[in-house]
């Protein structure tokens, strides 16, 4: 803690209450600033990355996948979670592969970014691949996908209806529209 952080909320007591496959899930007592005490739920998340994949024609590759918290089918970037010591880019580049056959030329690092930091510390990498070119989809055994290729407008009008609504795949449709724009001038 550095001085000037006066908002450090220091911890007194951590508690374990849940070791999943996926998350695990603690209870820490903190000391907040103003001396007194307060009660913190965190999810740790191992990480994830997540593929804003573009083909040469300038579309999107993405997935439709039933998401169970929601209860109902998304259309979002492939994505998954890193493995222990899993580097993040061969990460990208098996998730890509798994999810929608393809294999890129190029992958470049966009972004990291804490998804939820008010109670999770999953980071998520952010990365654009391009030079694509198509393979098998080899999802997981319990993971069943349909894959698009979207334009911009046809991806614009997806989150519009709702249909793209998570945060990656959101904030990946804005650096995309950003690029477009930048290269129109």
């Amino acid at each position: 803690m550095q001085e000037r952080d006066h908002l450090y909320e220091r911890t007194i007591r951590s508690e374990q209450i849940y070791d999943g496959k996926i998350i695990k899930v603690k209870v820490d007592e903190v000391l907040l600033p103003n001396g007194k005490t307060g009660k913190r739920e965190i999810v740790h998340h191992q990480g994830a990355v997540a593929v804003l994949p573009l083909t040469d024609e300038g579309k999107l590759v993405v997935v439709r996948q039933f998401r169970k918290p929601l209860e109902r089918t998304i259309v979002e970037l492939p994505a998954g979670k890193l493995e222990p010591g899993e580097d993040p880019l061969a990460c990208a580049k098996r998730e890509l592969a798994e999810e929608t056959g393809y294999q890129a030329e190029q992958f470049t690092h966009l972004s990291s970014f804490y998804t939820s930091p008010g109670f999770a510390d999953e980071l998520l990498h952010l990365y654009v691949a391009t030079g694509l070119r198509p393979g098998a989809v080899r999802p997981d055994e319990d993971e069943f996908v349909e894959v698009l290729a979207l334009s911009l407008p046809e991806a614009k009008a997806l989150h519009e209806r709702g249909e793209i609504c998570d945060a990656k795949t959101v904030l990946a449709l804005f650096a995309w529209e950003n690029r477009v724009l930048k290269e129109r001038g």
